[in-house]
């Protein structure tokens, strides 16, 4: 086995993607480990038939997604999703204090005062805040909370569920949507 020294490329931080200009996280155990299959590994291996059949059936049915805590800054996970969704189709709606646009599109302030019916509400704030945005999603009549990898909130789902959303937490909008296109 060869001995890695400066002059070789150093290795990937453990736990993030190894693709050039990717900051995103992808699975640990990354079964997959050539070309893009390395970049997005086999999520739905992860997930129970249940979970993936909910999942397919939000991003078949939602087309207006609300991103809680979507970021102005490009180098974050959340603008890399957002911007991701609008190019594969979708209605971004950014909701982000204190901020009026992101992504060219205008940001509203919380999930109350968008005007119109957001499908899903996909959240990119820490687990504590979820039970409150599972409230307001609940109260905007959406569809469905999605709450990105590395957010769980049994709480935030207990909520949703008894108001009628479909509820995925723990996985990335944008990585399950990639497995989907791919494997269909």
């Amino acid at each position: 086995m060869l001995k890695r020294t400066a002059a070789l490329s150093p290795q990937p931080k453990p736990g993030y993607c190894n693709k050039k200009r990717c900051r995103l996280p992808y699975f640990r155990d990354n079964r997959a480990q050539a070309g893009n299959r390395a970049h997005f590994p086999d999520i739905f291996t992860v997930m129970d038939e249940t979970q993936q059949a909910i999942a397919e059936t939000i991003l078949a049915d939602g087309r207006v997604i609300a991103v809680v805590g979507a970021s102005p800054n490009p180098a974050r996970p959340s603008y890399i999703v957002a911007s991701y969704l609008i190019e594969n189709g979708f209605e971004v709606v950014p909701v982000r204090p204190k901020v009026s646009e992101i992504l060219g599109r205008t940001c509203y302030g919380s999930l109350e005062e968008i005007p119109f019916q957001v499908d899903v509400v996909d959240v990119f704030r820490r687990s504590e805040a979820c039970p409150e945005i599972a409230r307001a999603a609940v109260a905007a009549g959406a569809g469905s909370l999605w709450l990105q990898e590395g957010i769980i909130s049994e709480e935030a789902a207990g909520i949703a569920r008894e108001g009628g959303l479909r509820v995925v937490m723990d996985l990335c909008i944008k990585k399950v949507h990639a497995e989907i296109n791919e494997n269909h």
